[in-house]
């Protein structure tokens, strides 16, 4: 018999320090990243964030830790895209 494997799921934090440093924990892949937004899935969902001067200074897979500083305006869930089909799912309805 096959043993089960479970997903152990990481906790989701958010710690935004005025509005210039920011730590997300639960993070399991970052998508993309430029200087004005950081692209990023998390245990809950897809999360943006936007600002000007934006750097990735840490990332940890394992642990699913994640650093970002610079001027941070804003923080932008998607919803989990399990749940809603993308846009070729869309298409071939």
């Amino acid at each position: 018999m096959p043993e089960e494997k479970k997903a152990i799921r990481m906790p989701q934090n958010i710690v935004l320090e005025n509005r210039k440093a920011l730590m997300v924990t639960g993070v399991s892949e970052v998508d993309s990243f430029d200087e004005h937004t950081v692209n990023l899935f998390t245990e809950l969902g897809e999360l943006t964030i936007k600002g000007q001067e934006l750097h990735i200074s840490q990332l940890n897979v394992e642990t699913g830790g994640l650093n970002v500083s610079g001027n941070i305006y804003g923080l932008v869930y998607t919803d989990d895209k399990e749940n809603k089909p993308g846009f070729f799912g869309r298409l071939f309805k």
